[in-house]
């Protein structure tokens, strides 16, 4: 490049998008103030889809040093940072361009909103310049995504780039965390400024601390309902984990010898071998406890809209929003905050408190509860053991949790088999289980897995895909080989959308339930080869620890991801598909 070329003046519009970016230390583009904004958010990772219209963004992030990942599908990208979110406990973030990039994220967008998790998207937008002239790509962006976000806007000039992409993040953390979307068109990403001009928040100077304890009152009032319990109950959800007060929330489950249960991404917060860890006797500790505390999960479709929790009970809800505390169902206690701040105030307000009887009785309870939890698992082996061909999908869920390493992030992603799954697999650490979430969307799997595996090099990725999930965002493994995070794809392929079906056959009958759900029988294990990978079909219910095997090998040796097609029977449903608890 000519001196002439390198040492030209900033350009004062993006009119012409050609124009060379200025050199001048003291001249910043609206691109590079987003990547610095990012930076001082501690971001070292985007997803996104490349475009016109952020091309600038791009520029920025590589003088800050921050890795682009760069995918097939925006859905995959908006999946995959709200999967790092989950994975990092921070910021996730994913770059679109205009029109049909923000159209196509917005799953993974909303699915980001119904999971709370910390999401900021950035998109694009037809330069000001050509404001309502009908520009390229153009949509009412900000509109759209009001409803599915925390914070939606449009940045208006290259002055504030920087500071409104704080005030979008700032949004992501404040009370329940959740996504953000912020626009910025075209010209006002390209033009150069002079840097003394812009608005640039310093780190650490712009948040408070989100580890509110709530009342104090409160916590005594908690604190005391807990040390005279006799049959106490904790149910952790996926707030737990969001907020890292996992470490909080098992000291008290031990230090108050009291059951714990574990929903959405708090799975795994303790070992299926941990005297405190329950999971198969829920309903039994919902009906006969005295004392249950819900912690960082609403009361929706999945908690039965609270309707299944006894009501001669004292009940007590601790959330991170105030919308969601009593949302659905009366409470005795609420205390708004930080989950682990809030454990561990009620731990030491507790401790050394609960008489010998009352210690006693819990303990009685906790047997009784164990008892309950071996019984159910004893009718269940004989599914989990099931050698019936097609495969039972339950020896499938079997055969992946006997498979699982004490590093293996499990991720599900469909229908029944998340469903099912979550009666057999149980992550052996916290943070390894990844489930779409309340949102219940399809083709989570593939950003989440290229997520994770970013996010713990070290660990192992192992996906569980229903066959119609796999295929809505299959064509980013590719993503996956390309990045160097391969990991291993198992798909319960029954060549139907099988949870909806169930219900269509209900309604319907035989002739007419069958319409619009039945799939193609595709051997996905060849999509594997075709990507330099290992691939194989399996019938045979005896076959499938060692595809499993060998599906590991292979991704360790050649770095590709491997598949495992496993062809199980569409005759089988969920038991919470049969009883329509969708619809409920």
């Amino acid at each position: 490049m000519s001196s002439a070329i390198a040492h030209q003046p900033a350009a004062s519009t993006a009119d012409d998008t050609l124009v060379r970016k200025s050199r001048d230390a003291n001249v910043i583009s609206g691109g590079h103030l987003v990547a610095r904004a990012l930076k001082n958010e501690g971001v070292n990772t985007i997803f996104t889809l490349c475009g016109g219209h952020i091309i600038d963004i791009y520029d920025g992030c590589v003088d800050e040093g921050i890795r682009i990942v760069d995918v097939r599908h925006e859905q995959v990208a908006a999946h995959a940072a709200d999967g790092y979110a989950r994975q990092t406990g921070k910021l996730g973030v994913v770059v679109t361009t205009a029109g049909p990039g923000c159209t196509n994220a917005m799953t993974g967008v909303a699915t980001a909103f119904r999971c709370e998790s910390p999401v900021l998207h950035i998109g694009g937008q037809g330069g000001m310049s050509q404001h309502m002239m009908g520009s390229l790509q153009d949509l009412p962006h900000v509109d759209m995504m009001r409803p599915i976000t925390k914070f939606s806007a449009s940045v208006r000039s290259t002055e504030r780039v920087a500071d409104m992409v704080s005030m979008a993040v700032r949004e992501c953390f404040s009370g329940a965390p959740g996504p953000s979307y912020l626009e910025i068109p075209r010209d006002v990403l390209d033009r150069e400024i002079d840097v003394s001009k812009a608005v640039i928040p310093q780190p650490g100077r712009y948040r408070a601390s989100t580890r509110s304890l709530g009342d104090p009152d409160d916590i005594e009032k908690l604190a005391e309902l807990l040390v005279n319990a006799e049959r106490p109950a904790i149910l952790f959800g996926q707030q737990v984990w969001t907020a890292r007060g996992h470490e909080e929330a098992i000291a008290l489950l031990r230090g108050l010898d009291v059951p714990g249960y574990f929903n959405g991404a708090s799975r795994g917060l303790l070992p299926p071998n941990d005297p405190h860890h329950f999971d198969r006797t829920r309903s039994q500790a919902f009906a006969k406890a005295d004392v249950i505390v819900i912690v960082g999960t609403p009361f929706d479709f999945r908690m039965g809209y609270g309707k299944r929790i006894s009501r001669n009970l004292k009940l007590v809800q601790i959330d991170m929003s105030y919308a969601t505390v009593g949302k659905n169902r009366d409470i005795d206690l609420g205390i708004v905050g930080d989950p682990g701040a809030i454990l561990k105030a009620v731990l030491q307000a507790a401790s050394g408190r609960i008489k010998d009887d009352k210690r006693q009785a819990r303990k009685d309870w906790m047997r009784e509860l164990s008892a309950a939890e071996q019984e159910a698992t004893e009718k269940l082996m004989p599914l989990f053991k099931s050698n019936s061909s097609p495969i039972h999908p339950y020896r499938v869920a079997h055969e992946i949790n006997q498979f699982l390493a004490d590093d293996t992030i499990y991720i599900g992603d469909g229908g029944d088999v998340v469903t099912i799954s979550a009666q057999a697999v149980r992550p052996h650490r916290p943070g390894q289980w990844m489930d779409p979430g309340a949102l219940g969307s399809l083709g989570v799997g593939t950003g989440f897995a290229i997520a994770a595996g970013l996010a713990n090099p070290e660990k192992e990725v192992l996906c569980y895909y229903g066959d119609g999930a796999f295929a809505m965002t299959a064509f980013d493994m590719e993503t996956a080989n390309r990045f160097k995070v391969p990991y291993v794809a198992v798909i319960g392929n029954n060549s139907a959308m099988n949870q909806i079906r169930y219900g269509q056959l209900a309604k319907y009958g035989p002739e007419r339930g069958n319409v619009g759900n039945l799939l193609g029988d595709v051997p996905f294990g060849q999509f594997a080869q075709m990507l330099g990978g290992h691939g194989e079909e399996v019938r045979d219910p005896a076959q499938i620890a060692g595809a499993l095997v060998r599906a590991r090998e292979s991704v360790q040796k050649t770095g590709r991801c491997a598949i495992v097609n496993i062809w199980v029977d569409p005759s089988v449903y969920a038991p919470g598909t049969m009883a329509q608890t969708m619809y409920k």
